[in-house]
């Protein structure tokens, strides 16, 4: 029952529809079967990570980019269960791919700029361009923007910092003191200055966008709605990006369970110690309820529930935590092997020490919800 209204409030469905588990299945297929480690290594060392054909084929080929665009506009019109299910998959892979910046944030924003019946023609033609994967649109906020945390503007000193993706970003959505603009990459005054991220498959760089270049541009809204739209879109990434950790952990479980079957000491598994099974259990249990947080995240997004914010707060506040211990049991458990550069582990920890800071700390989502709960901080006097 709702505390205010007396009205009954659905309970989430977590449970994974037929159409999602078809969705995985084609993901999961495409990932695999473009597997590469070597050459995925060599990618990220050179600081170019993303695989155009591979981002192809998922955004245009099984038209994952147009998840949560509606039809008419050329997308899919599904809703952000299905993009979470893509988002595990890509974690699964540790995938470089700008499938949450673009497709879930910078989309998601333009789908809340405007009523569906009242879109503007620049946003409508954006939103289809989106929806087929040939336009590739980063919001330009710092990756660790979390959706109530202070938004930078185009007129920020020394350019925005540790903007996601924006290597490969067609448009920028920058958002200025009258508005929030789409600015073409490659045009005059834009400069995007490749950085050293320490997740070398989610490259950060610094975007400067001077006033002439957002004259040019297209003012796709004033300021007031601007912000109300930019932080949907960080909710929705926010939310979105624990179904990235749940499936980050998903798979460093599962590789560590395997090598430590096939791992033999004292001619027995390692596996088979008691210290190594409490541990990997231990881990399995975290991630049965990362697994029910992500969820309802996505979920509450999709029916566009008033406890969605709630929903995204708990999620990141324990998802990102999970994903970090899973990834670094991962390494742990694969002994020396665990920590050379050929063995993927290091990605995986790399992905989740990132993901924990990205849309929003971990403590910074743990304060929200004690705000949304009414809790007191810890420390802080009883009322």
């Amino acid at each position: 029952m709702d505390a205010e209204t007396g009205a009954a409030v659905a309970a989430p469905d977590l449970l994974y529809s037929e159409a999602e588990d078809d969705l995985r299945a084609a993901v999961r297929s495409l990932l695999t079967g473009r597997a590469d480690l070597p050459a995925a290594l060599a990618r990220a060392e050179s600081g170019a990570p993303h695989d155009t054909a591979l981002w192809t084929s998922l955004a245009a080929g099984i038209g994952a980019a147009g998840l949560l665009v509606p039809e008419d506009l050329g997308g899919q019109g599904a809703s952000h269960r299905e993009a979470a299910v893509v988002l595990e998959e890509l974690g699964r892979a540790v995938t470089p791919a700008p499938y949450l910046t673009s497709s879930v944030i910078a989309t998601q924003t333009l789908l809340a700029l405007e009523p569906e019946g009242a879109r503007s023609a620049a946003v409508a033609e954006l939103l289809g361009a989106l929806a087929t994967g040939r336009t590739v649109a980063v919001l330009a906020v710092p990756l660790s923007t979390g959706p109530d945390g202070p938004l930078p503007t185009a007129t920020t000193s020394g350019g925005i910092r540790a903007v996601a993706d924006a290597t490969v970003a067609d448009v920028l959505l920058v958002l200025a003191d009258d508005g929030l603009y789409a600015v073409g990459t490659s045009a005059p005054g834009v400069t995007v200055r490749p950085g050293t991220p320490l997740d070398l498959t989610r490259p950060l760089s610094t975007v400067t966008v001077d006033p002439a270049a957002l004259a040019a541009g297209t003012r796709l809204t004033d300021a007031g709605a601007a912000r109300s739209a930019v932080r949907r879109g960080l909710l929705a990434g926010a939310g979105l990006l624990a179904s990235e950790q749940l499936g980050l952990a998903e798979w460093c479980l599962e590789e560590t369970v395997r090598h430590t079957r096939e791992r033999h000491q004292f001619n027995r598994p390692v596996g088979s110690f008691q210290a190594l099974k409490h541990r990997m259990a231990h881990l399995w249990l975290e991630i049965v309820s990362a697994r029910a947080a992500a969820r309802g995240a996505a979920d509450a997004l999709a029916t566009d529930s008033p406890d969605a914010p709630l929903a995204v707060a708990v999620a990141q506040a324990y998802c990102g935590r999970v994903a970090v211990h899973a990834a670094e049991e991962c390494v742990q458990l694969h002994g020396g092997i665990g920590m050379t550069w050929e063995h993927p582990a290091h990605l995986y920890l790399k992905r989740a020490k990132s993901d924990e800071i990205a849309l929003g700390s971990t403590g910074s989502h743990r304060e929200r919800l004690a705000t949304l709960t009414a809790l007191p901080a810890p420390g802080a006097p009883a009322p």
